[in-house]
């Protein structure tokens, strides 16, 4: 079973697809951004997160790095709320944590799909570079706002130890996908339940005009 999510805006048209089969010879082949260390993060996410995961990018005369971060990521984050919701009928955790470490560097991933979007990171009193690898630290932030807006989930981010920023980001994105790992991990004893006791969101909106 795979989704699938198309965001188009004036700018981009951004198709990500997510599948959970087997994994292909090359899954970075798959990861088409015109940003090398943006792939190279999403081919860690999903090395971890054991699924596998198409981009493709069509630019509209505008090569904008933020907006491409953002972009990706919210429409990641949907095609995996689709897969959440998906699969929690035969029964998922909905929820995970996760360490991931390279080197020097390791961070802390908590993760929980309860229908709202709030996301938070922190590195105590480490320096995080502004950037690295040509790709500034804010456009990767911004991709895990659009991920979390996207999947309507609440993700914590915490950057415990680092200092090469190509370790640091690595450990984070990581653990990222480590913790949608344990999110998505079947628990038939949990079909139809949600990760929080509260339920399911149903909002009705009337047009009085």
């Amino acid at each position: 079973m795979s989704f699938t999510a198309t965001r188009k805006t004036a700018e981009s048209e951004i198709i990500v697809k997510i599948d959970f089969g087997n994994r292909p010879a090359e899954p970075k082949k798959a990861l088409r951004t015109p940003m090398p260390f943006l792939n190279h993060m999403l081919e860690q996410l999903i090395w971890r997160g054991e699924f596998n995961l198409d981009v493709s990018i069509t630019l509209q005369d505008f090569l904008l790095y933020h907006v491409i971060c953002e972009d990706v990521g919210t429409a990641l984050g949907q095609a995996m709320r689709a897969a959440v919701e998906a699969r929690r009928e035969s029964g998922i955790r909905g929820y995970g944590f996760a360490y991931a470490t390279i080197d020097e560097a390791l961070a802390r991933a908590v993760i929980s799909f309860e229908g709202r979007a709030s996301f938070h990171f922190t590195a105590k009193d480490l320096k995080v570079p502004t950037q690295t690898e040509n790709t500034n630290s804010e456009d990767l932030h911004t991709f895990f706002e659009g991920f979390v807006q996207g999947a309507c989930c609440t993700l914590h981010l915490d950057l415990l130890k680092g200092v090469n920023g190509h370790h640091i980001w690595e450990a984070l994105f990581r653990a990222s996908g480590e913790a949608l790992h344990c999110a998505l991990e079947p628990q038939e004893q949990r079909r139809g339940m949600t990760a929080g006791v509260a339920g399911p969101v149903e909002l009705t909106v009337d047009n009085n005009s």
